[in-house]
Formats: structure tokens, C-alpha cells, sequence
């Protein structure tokens, strides 16, 4: 794994030799100083206040973090919200059942009275950003050990936002660092709480081509959900209530029926979760080496059992629906990212930049002074830390991610140290209660004989990867013990542990008996693995803190040699946007790939025989008849289309926004030729996939005859 997200995003890694405006995930408070004049040259026609303004209602204020790793776009004055039909994925699965099954057959509410709550799901708005760099880093000096350097920054930082709320609880403040901690930002933000399902589409149109088109291009993807943002009457955030109405927001957008063309100005505005433009040529070879290929076998292993049990049962397939979908998002990711970061060289990319920043510093006595050192000391760092990123892998990818049994476990720690340290104690009361609270939601999504089976390959993936150095000599004697069958090692758990059956469970944690937890099974087990990943994570820790020190001193002599660039942070879960424009591309030699996808598309691919691209009738029917209403376009329905903007996972689901500030499309995906991007951007072959938003009205007006949604939003013909 690396080791940590790297936050530089710089033209030089571009694989042209000069940076384009295209490439970058800028921060909105920058953009007059950095794109905007690129922008208008581009053919946006907003000013820069009606993007980003503090003061009146701009472009960011319709601009929602989705749940955790999402974005989201407000389009009506009653709080409606699209993004995509993968974002939605959890909460329609958690309100699927056999009987009322969501996923195959999609939802829809046709008043406001029929939209389902989703507790724990929240919308996050931005209000505003600020530079606060000089107080967090006040006190730090380069004398201190990178322990020492964290504990100051933290304590500055909680220092700021603490002023602040003692200000005002209306806004939640966080600071974020850029540039490998040489810049700090506060961003406040407002989130609300109530956060209905409106609509989705039947899986079979909002993840039309599944695994097999994912990461692909041409894409025929419905991928889309519909929700609401509600408040209380007087429009603050609110935890669910009846009495709760749809917000008024500040600022929601318009959706063009207009359409793209080759060479239109778009841009995204979202919440893209992280990029690693600033890896050094260490840091690529141990993606492709162990990283990538490590991921990849610890969730095909997992993916297997899911997808086996998947087959057999309707409500097996319900329960790890969501499951299945994120092991496997990322899993072909990281096939598709080792491939592209060998065919394009982007070690000798990396090394190239390594060069010619070591002739740069060479060339000056101070600057050899204080960065001679830096690519010796990466290249060491990578040395001590690469021999624990199995074990670290393996341990998250392998063990955690799998079975559930394992979560549960972690969740009793607390309640068993709290109940050894200090006996049936409040604090031990309310730990065991707030277990209990979200017992029900586990459970309801577990088969007993799936997770058994999961639990079993996990541990043998874990077991023959991770070094046997860095495993510890319990788990090794009770694997021997047990001549290394771990079938038959997790078959005596399931008969024995209480962490597998909701009732033992319940009764466990009622008993509140420390020795009692010790001593179950799974608990034990768990804590072997456990106790031991963080011992070996202590053996890393000065690598660890050498690589971090490394790589924040390569980061500020990199932003020094090439001052005359502008520079946008590295992706890291803040608000950012990106602009380019409408494009093809071509893949490869006498290929060309056009920048647009049609309804007749989706047609052709229809194969019946197939999960994965088994076309409703009813959308069969809606083509066959060419009833395709104010959304056809030459005798058909535009489907999904390219851009050359810069985006990575958490913008799924943001809007894009043509030149007059017009929602026309929503993006969900990068092509396959370009799954490098997010250590080296390639110009000539990054693309951002977008869902047309023309096929996003057509599904909800002609499919699902939800015309109560379409008369909401502000439709520009």
C-alpha cells in the first residue's frame, strides 16, 4: 500500500512536456488567479462569482458531498438531488428485500409522501474555504521528529476549529492539508441529515454492462439515482422527522436539453477522494510490483465466494449486492491501473522528473544543502516500509474486508478492555448498547454460509501471501494445529463463537463478562490478527516517518523549481473542479473512439443470456416504438459522452456543466487506457465518462412515467 496519499498535482507529470489546462483539480477560492482566463478561452460564459462566491448564491452552492465518497447535484427548489445510480447503490440494497427488490426492478416515488428515509446518509455543503496555513504550521520547525511535527499541527489545527465553533455550531470546519503538508486549509461546510430515496433505475439500466463495460468505453450506462435534501421548517439541518420539509436551497441547476458537441466547454465541480501525481519512481514500481497485483488476488478470492453465492439465492444476492459492487469496482481498477503504468512507461516518467530535479538543486549550494539528500532518503524509505505492505494488504484486503464477523469483533475490543479495566461501568454500558443498535443492519445482510466460506478464504489468501515473518507465532501454531485447513478452522468457529448468531450475540453483550469475550473464538482470533498488525505496523513506523519527511521535502523542492506553473492540490475528498472540453480519443493505432453513445447502442449489446446486459422490455418497447419524446436527437436518445476533465473516485455522481452553467450530463467513470491517471495524467488519453442527461430525463419521464420529478426541475430548451 502506499503509504500515504500523496497531495501534488503538477503539469510535469503530464506525459506531454508541458502542462495543459486541461489536467488539474483546482480549488475554487484560486480560480480567478489560475484558469479562469484559460476557461473563457475554452467558452465558459459565467463570471468567476457566479462559480465560487462566499456572498451570493454561485455554481457551488447546488454542489453536495453524496454520503461519504460521493458527489451529488441539487436541480430544484425542493432540495432534489441526482448522482449516481452506484452512489445510491447502499440505500436502494438496504431497502431491497425479496418481495420489494429495488435493485432488479428500480424505485420510484410519485409524491413526496412515498420517499423513503435513508438514517446515517447526509448532504454536505460547502460554504466556504480560507488559507490558514501559517497558523497550523506556527511552532513547527525542522528540528522536530515527524511525531512531534504531527502532535503541533494537530494541535493548531483543533486550536482554529474550536475558535470557530465557539463562533457558530451551524457549520462543521475541517482542515485539510495540500502539497504533503507544506499548505493548510479550513473548508466549512453545512450538512444536513435527511436525506430521502426518490428514484433509481432498475440495475439493469443504472449499471447496464456491470463488470464487464466498467472502466470502458463506449459506455452505455444509466448510471443515475434520484433523492431529496430536507430540513426543518426554517431550512437548518435536522435528523429525519415528519414535520421535516424539502430544502430551499441557495443556488440549483438548470438542465440543458442542448446537448455536447466535439470541442464544447464542460466542467465538473465535486469531491474527487484522492490522486498520487507526486509518486516517485519507488513509489510506481511498488504499485505494480506489490500493491496493485496484491489487492487484486486478496479480492478475487472474495469476489469468488460473493459471486457463487450470489448465483444461487435471490436474497443472497440482495444481501451483498453492495458488497459485491465495491470489492469489484476497485478490483478491476487495479488490473486496469498495473497495465497502464506499464505500458506507458510511467516509471521512466517518474524517474525522468527525479533527473531533472537533481541537476535543478545540483546547480545551487543552498538548494543542495537542503534537498541533496531527499531522493536517497526515498528510495531508503521505500526500502524499510516495502517489506510490510503484504502484511498490510493482506490484513485490510483479505481478512477485514471479508467475513463479517471480523467487524464485529474489532467493535467488542473496547467493551472487553472496558470491562477489564473498570467492570460494568457506564462507559461499558453504553459501548454495549451502541453495539447493539447496529447489530440488526449487520446481520440483515449476512449469510451464515457465505460469511463462513468468506471467513475461510480470506484466511488462506492471508495465510499464503502475507510473509511468515510478519505473521504472528499464534495464528502460526493454531494454523498448524489444525494442519493449515482453514475450511475446517472457520467450520468449528461458526459452531462455536457467539459473534455469528445475533441471539448469542445479544446475550453476550448482555452478560458483560470481559472474560467471556476473550475467550469466544472469533474474538480471539480476530485479536491474534489484529494485535498483531499493529506490532509490525510499530516495526514501520520510523520508515514510515522518513518516507513522509522525504516526500514533503521532494513536494516543496518541486513546487520551488517550477514556481512559474500553477499547481492544483492533489485530490484528497475537498471540493475541487476541472474543466476541458468535449472529446474523442484514440486508443490506439487506426482506432478512434467517437466522444458519443446512443440508445441504439444499448440495443445492439441487449443479450437476454446475460445479467449484465439483460435490457428491460419496457425500455425495448419505449425504442422499438421511437417514443422518445423532447429527448431524441437524430432519431434516437444520446446515451452517455467523453471529456477530457480530470476526475478520480468521489466525482462520481458530480454534475457536468456546459459554458453557461447548464447541467448536461452527470460524470461516473474513467476509460480503460488511461487507469494511470491518477499517479500520471495523460492528456491524450484521459477521459471522464458522463452519463448524458438526456438519457437521465428519458428514463424517469418515458420509462418510469415519473413526471412529478420532471416538472420540478428548470428545463432549458
Amino acid at each position: 500500500m502506499r503509504k500515504i496519499t500523496l497531495l501534488l498535482l503538477v503539469g510535469i507529470f503530464a506525459f506531454s512536456p508541458l502542462a495543459k489546462a486541461d489536467e488539474g483539480m483546482w480549488l475554487l477560492m484560486h480560480l480567478d488567479k489560475q484558469t479562469y482566463k484559460d476557461m473563457k478561452a475554452k467558452g465558459l460564459k459565467l463570471t468567476s462569482k457566479q462559480i465560487y462566491d462566499i456572498n451570493n448564491a454561485c455554481l457551488k452552492d447546488a454542489i453536495i458531498q453524496f454520503g461519504r465518497g460521493c458527489t451529488g447535484e441539487i436541480v430544484s427548489e425542493q432540495g432534489l438531488i441526482l448522482t449516481n445510480h452506484h452512489c445510491g447503490y447502499p440505500q436502494i440494497q438496504q431497502h431491497s428485500s425479496v418481495e420489494h427488490d429495488y435493485l432488479s426492478n428500480g424505485f420510484w416515488a410519485y409524491s413526496k409522501e412515498e420517499e423513503l428515509p435513508n438514517p446515517g446518509l447526509t448532504a454536505k455543503f460547502f460554504i466556504r474555504m480560507e488559507d490558514v496555513s501559517t497558523k497550523v504550521l506556527a511552532g513547527v520547525n525542522s528540528n522536530m521528529t515527524e511525531e512531534e511535527r504531527a502532535a503541533k499541527v494537530r494541535e493548531n489545527s483543533l486550536s482554529i476549529t474550536k475558535d470557530l465553533r465557539a463562533k457558530s455550531t451551524d457549520y462543521v470546519y475541517e482542515i485539510s492539508t495540500m502539497f504533503n503538508g507544506n499548505q493548510y486549509f479550513l473548508f466549512v461546510y453545512q450538512v444536513y441529515e435527511d436525506v430521502r430515496l426518490v428514484g433509481a433505475p432498475p440495475s439493469s439500466i443504472g449499471k447496464f454492462g456491470s463488470d464487464t463495460d466498467n472502466w470502458m468505453w463506449p459506455r452505455h450506462t444509466c448510471d443515475f439515482s434520484v433523492f431529496r435534501v430536507y430540513a426543518d421548517k426554517d431550512g437548518k439541518p435536522a435528523k429525519f422527522s415528519k414535520d421535516n420539509v424539502p430544502l430551499k436551497p441557495k443556488h440549483y441547476l438548470p438542465i440543458s436539453l442542448k446537448g455536447v458537441k466535439n470541442n464544447d466547454f464542460v466542467m465538473v465541480i465535486g469531491f474527487p477522494g484522492s490522486t498520487e501525481r507526486f509518486l516517485t519512481s519507488e513509489g510506481v514500481k511498488q504499485a505494480i510490483d506489490v500493491y496493485n497485483p496484491s489487492v487484486v488476488t486478496a479480492r478475487t478470492a472474495l469476489r469468488e465466494v460473493m459471486d457463487a453465492d450470489m448465483r444461487s439465492d435471490a436474497k443472497i444476492r440482495i444481501q451483498y449486492a453492495t458488497k459485491f459492487a465495491q470489492l469489484s469496482n476497485y478490483w478491476k481498477y487495479y488490473i486496469g491501473q498495473t497495465k497502464c503504468l506499464k505500458d506507458l512507461n510511467v516509471f521512466g516518467t517518474k524517474k525522468a522528473l527525479e533527473d531533472r530535479f537533481a541537476t535543478w538543486f545540483g546547480k545551487d549550494k543552498a538548494r543542495q544543502d537542503q534537498y541533496g539528500s531527499v531522493l536517497g532518503d526515498l528510495t531508503s524509505a521505500f526500502e524499510q516500509t516495502n517489506a510490510y505492505d503484504y502484511l498490510r494488504v493482506y490484513t485490510n484486503e483479505a481478512v477485514f474486508r471479508g467475513a463479517s464477523v471480523f467487524q464485529i469483533a474489532l467493535s467488542l475490543r473496547s467493551l472487553q478492555q472496558e470491562l477489564e479495566q473498570n467492570g460494568k461501568s457506564d462507559k461499558a454500558k453504553e459501548i454495549s448498547a451502541r453495539i447493539k443498535d447496529g447489530l440488526a443492519d449487520i446481520f440483515k445482510d449476512c449469510n451464515q454460509q457465505t460469511e463462513e466460506r468468506l471467513m475461510a478464504s480470506g484466511l488462506e489468501v492471508y495465510f499464503k501471501n502475507v510473509p511468515i515473518k510478519h505473521q504472528s507465532q499464534s495464528f502460526l501454531d493454531y494454523a498448524f494445529s489444525n494442519a493449515y485447513d482453514f475450511k475446517a478452522i472457520t467450520s468449528s468457529i461458526f459452531k462455536t463463537s457467539s459473534l455469528v448468531d445475533i441471539n448469542k450475540l445479544n446475550a453476550l453483550l448482555d452478560a458483560m463478562d470481559a472474560q467471556k469475550i476473550a475467550a469466544d473464538p472469533a474474538y480471539n482470533l480476530t485479536m491474534q490478527l489484529y494485535d498483531n498488525y499493529v506490532l509490525r505496523m510499530k516495526e514501520a513506523k520510523a520508515g514510515n516517518e522518513a518516507l513522509n519527511r522525504a516526500e514533503r521535502t521532494f513536494v516543496k523542492g518541486i513546487l520551488e523549481m517550477d514556481a512559474a506553473k500553477p499547481f492544483a492540490p492533489d485530490a484528497n475528498l475537498t471540493i475541487r473542479y476541472t474543466y476541458g472540453q468535449v472529446k474523442p480519443y484514440n486508443p490506439s493505432d487506426g482506432i478512434t473512439f467517437n466522444y458519443l453513445t446512443t440508445l441504439d447502442g444499448v440495443i445492439a449489446k441487449t443479450d437476454p443470456t446475460s445479467w449484465e446486459f439483460d435490457t428491460p422490455q419496457r425500455l425495448i418497447d419505449l425504442y422499438h416504438a421511437k417514443d422518445y419524446g423532447q429527448y431524441a436527437v437524430n432519431g434516437t436518445v444520446p446515451v452517455c459522452f467523453l471529456s477530457n476533465l480530470d476526475i478520480t473516485g468521489g466525482n462520481s455522481g458530480s454534475p457536468t456543466i456546459n459554458g453557461q452553467g447548464e447541467l448536461v450530463g452527470i460524470a461516473f467513470d474513467g476509460n480503460w487506457e488511461a487507469m494511470s491517471g491518477n499517479i500520471a495524467f495523460n492528456p491524450d488519453l484521459q477521459r471522464c465518462i458522463s452519463v448524458d442527461i438526456r438519457y437521465v430525463l428519458f428514463i424517469i419521464d418515458k420509462y418510469a412515467g415519473a413526471t412529478n420529478l420532471i416538472k420540478e426541475m428548470k428545463i432549458v430548451k
